[in-house]
């Protein structure tokens, strides 16, 4: 049987538990974050919001990731450079390696919450097979062991190692997420395996960098990260230093991966969200461990870039797909949000490092709008599917999936949901800070004594809160307890969105029944008080219905309202309001709304009803409906099929989508040589400001490029139709969209054979404009048009109406 954490020295088991959670301070180093976290494993949840979904997450996701990893050939990967299987590089990325290292993290961390022998046996088979894998001086970067017998190296990889890291490589990357699942594992099982592996490859990159000079940033960060937690698992200072080289040599590379200048230069968040949000992380745990101040003023200048411009209502960040990163300030599109699920986890890290840095609660405003919406909108309720982007709105392109080529997503879900009861709590000098509010019983280390707190809620449905504070003994200590932004004038902090009208109802809280003495300080109050075993403080947070507002220079939200409800911002589906899309509701803020627990619905959620002005469409004719309408949860759209979904929701007239009559074209069938739900772009009537507006689907063929495609109207019945008008996509310069290098109409003739029709103007490729093509008339049942990709692009229609 393993040596387990139970059976270890109590000083040692609080400090590798803080280890495990990634940041820490203790005795050991003499400087570090000045609040020090409470670990997740002193922290028992027990509500109906969290448990059940650290639940699901053991029973249900990491088993369909494991399967997955066997399924799609991440395993046969190892299997293959460890010489115990022969064949190719299966996979499609030279980071799927991480996939499993990312699951065998999370399960480790879930054996803690639930021991399975089952489980942690199959960690230990991939633990072998990643041995098998490593090579003698400690690289492990299965694609390029592979390609020495197969001789095909990944396109992505140089011929020589680490070189193309920078790029496209990913071999560091890899190492990160190999380190913190090393460490999580031991943590978990005190078995040595997998932490060994890990001391050998990170021994031989402090070699190669560090000691052979390597010049070579990474190109994707979390290496960063992970040797933080080397350094704090092992006490070997080699792996500090590590870190602070692949930030400080960061500089003259590329603004994608946040390599345009030093660290230390850097004031605005630019390039791959992801990345950034891992840099970040990793920066803010070189400085508590290094006393950089540099480091610090470089964050909290670009955390103002982010919640003063780039962040959505529902904490999402990385509004462009193109480069899955950060647009603009203040370009903040609904329907084409990214808002990776990876970068949601990767804000959460960087904010809660931050509140151990500076104490402020700001940071967990942000952090728990993200938690209770952009992140777990990544992860179905049911915990067996998953989104890669989440946008603010959809018409029906969006489906949640199984799985993806690049499983990035579901494997950080798995290593995240169980880490979640670390963030309820947190210690300063003499001083509990409670910055969550999670039914649940902990016991925390304060001072000289272990604490024990039983939280009682319903939260984030209910704001009533109750602490039983049990000390050891009797002492004067602080309870801080975090006041949310929301029961203000704003949800977040920065000024991109603050509240329509005023709440009406102000926060109580109280001791043992009678109001309690406080101060506020950084957000939080605080209460210092002799506390005696068996003291009830009483915290009572008003949640009422509030209409969010965007910042005006926010276009794509100008006269649109939002809803949100305590932490939890709403969103309006399909399946609770039929008579209309739910792109044709006008909302008033004048309005009653009103909230109701429905137990039954999506795993059971607070739902707000409130009167609306609905179009419809009746003998042919628009009318204003008064209706009631329903939201939803954002996090929990989509589990009822695809269909239309928005956040933002006119409040003025000139906002509402106008319903439009049909045309040949809107009643056509449409399909296309790639088949996904977005073909219904074609033909929805949404005319675009641009050839990359965000706001309306887009149709596209992306990553192929160089070949030819099509997409085809068939009609009701035959027509004679004699022009086309086609408006299309171009998302350069950073993604993969250009305007075709030449198009035509085909028409399906009486024999059923497609011909071209005889054109009697140009063919035109212009962007940001419909190219009109005029052609003899003809009576067909269908149209086709046959586009020739670019020879380096691919190409993309956002609408196309026929004449």
């Amino acid at each position: 049987m393993p040596l387990r954490l139970k059976s270890i020295q109590m000083k040692k088991i609080v400090y590798l538990t803080l280890i495990m959670f990634g940041i820490g301070g203790t005795a050991l180093f003499a400087q570090d974050y000045p609040i020090r976290p409470v670990p997740f494993t002193a922290v028992k949840v027990t509500d109906r919001f969290w448990a059940p979904r650290i639940l699901s997450n053991y029973k249900v996701t990491i088993p369909i990731a494991l399967e997955q990893c066997y399924k799609t050939g991440r395993v046969d990967n190892f299997l293959i450079a460890g010489g115990l299987k022969k064949g190719v590089f299966k996979t499609e990325y030279p980071f799927d390696d991480t996939d499993i290292y990312k699951i065998i993290e999370g399960a480790s961390y879930s054996l803690q919450t639930f021991p399975d022998p089952k489980l942690e046996a199959q960690l230990d088979t991939l633990i072998y097979y990643i041995g098998k894998a490593q090579e003698p001086d400690g690289y492990l970067y299965t694609a390029r062991t592979i390609a020495k017998d197969s001789g095909k190296l990944h396109p992505w990889a140089g011929e020589k190692r680490w070189e193309k890291d920078p790029d496209l490589s990913h071999e560091l990357y890899n190492c990160g997420h190999l380190y913190e699942a090393a460490v999580a594992h031991y943590l978990a099982t005190g078995k040595r395996s997998l932490l060994d592996i890990a001391i050998k490859n990170a021994n031989l990159v402090y070699h190669d960098f560090v000691e052979g000079g390597l010049p070579y940033y990474p190109g994707h960060q979390i290496i960063e990260m992970g040797l933080v937690k080397m350094y704090r698992a092992t006490n070997d200072k080699r792996y500090l230093d590590l870190a602070k080289y692949f930030l400080d040599i960061r500089k003259g590379g590329k603004e994608y991966c946040q390599a345009q200048a030093p660290v230390t230069a850097q004031t605005r968040a630019v390039g791959h969200a992801v990345r950034a949000t891992y840099m970040y992380s990793g920066m803010a745990d070189v400085a508590a461990l290094t006393g950089d101040k540099g480091y610090i003023k470089a964050m909290d200048a670009i955390w103002h870039d982010i919640v003063d411009h780039k962040i959505y209502i529902t904490g999402g960040i990385g509004a462009e797909a193109g480069h899955e990163g950060f647009g603009p300030d203040y370009h903040l599109p609904n329907m084409s949000a990214y808002n990776e699920t990876c970068a949601s986890i990767g804000n959460i890290y960087w904010n809660y490092r931050l509140f151990l840095l500076h104490g402020e609660a700001k940071y967990y405003d942000v952090l728990e709008q993200i938690l209770y919406n952009g992140m777990i909108s990544g992860v179905a309720v049911k915990g067996n599917r998953f989104f890669y982007p989440n946008p603010l709105e959809s018409m029906g392109q969006h489906e949640r999936s199984e799985w993806f080529g690049c499983a990035c997503c579901p494997s950080n879900v798995c290593r995240f949901i169980p880490s979640v009861p670390g963030y309820v709590y947190a210690t300063g000098n003499n001083r509990i800070y409670v910055n969550l509010f999670i039914q649940s019983k902990a016991g925390i280390d304060l001072a000289d004594q272990q604490i024990g707190i039983e939280q009682q809620t319903n939260y984030p449905w209910d704001g009533n809160i109750l602490f039983k504070v049990d000390p050891a003994r009797s002492g004067d200590f602080e309870m801080a307890i975090r006041i949310p932004a929301w029961l203000d004038d704003a949800p977040m902090p920065g000024g991109l969105y603050s509240f329509a009208t005023p709440g009406t109802k102000k926060y109580t809280i109280t001791v043992n029944g009678t109001q309690a003495d406080y101060k506020v300080e950084n957000g939080y109050a605080i209460i210092h008080r002799n506390w005696k075993k068996g003291d009830a403080l009483q915290v009572n947070l008003p949640m009422e219905v509030r209409y969010v507002k965007a910042n005006d220079k926010v276009k794509a939200d100008i006269n649109k309202a939002a809803l949100q409800r305590g932490p939890v911002v709403y969103c309006f589906e399909w399946p609770d309001n039929r008579e209309a899309s739910v792109r044709h509701l006008l909302l008033s803020e004048q309005n009653p709304a009103t909230a109701a627990y429905e137990p039954n619905l999506l795993n059971g959620v607070e739902v707000i009803r409130t009167p609306a002005i609905t179009q419809v469409v009746t003998g042919g004719k628009v009318i204003d409906a008064k209706a009631t309408v329903t939201a939803i949860p954002y996090y929990a759209w989509a589990n009822r099929g695809p269909g239309d979904m928005a956040v933002w929701v006119a409040d003025k007239p000139g906002a509402v989508t106008p319903l439009r009559p049909p045309t040949l074209a809107s009643e056509s069938k449409v399909s296309g040589s790639h088949k996904t739900k977005t073909l219904i772009a074609l033909n929805d009537q949404l005319e675009p400001a641009n050839s990359h507006d965000g706001s309306i689907p887009y149709y596209h063929w992306w990553p192929m490029k160089d070949t030819t495609q099509w997409v085809q109207y068939d009609f009701e019945k035959p027509a004679r139709v004699s022009g086309a008008q086609v408006y299309w996509y171009d998302d350069g310069p950073w993604g993969g969209c250009r305007v075709p290098a030449a198009w035509q109409v085909l028409y399906k003739d009486a024999a059923g054979k497609w011909q071209a029709v005889k054109n009697e103007s140009a063919y035109t490729t212009q962007k940001d404009t419909f190219n009109t093509v005029h052609f003899d008339a003809v009576q067909t049942t269908a149209l086709r048009l046959q586009v020739q990709l670019p020879a380096e692009h691919a190409a993309g229609i956002m609408e196309w109406k026929v004449e």
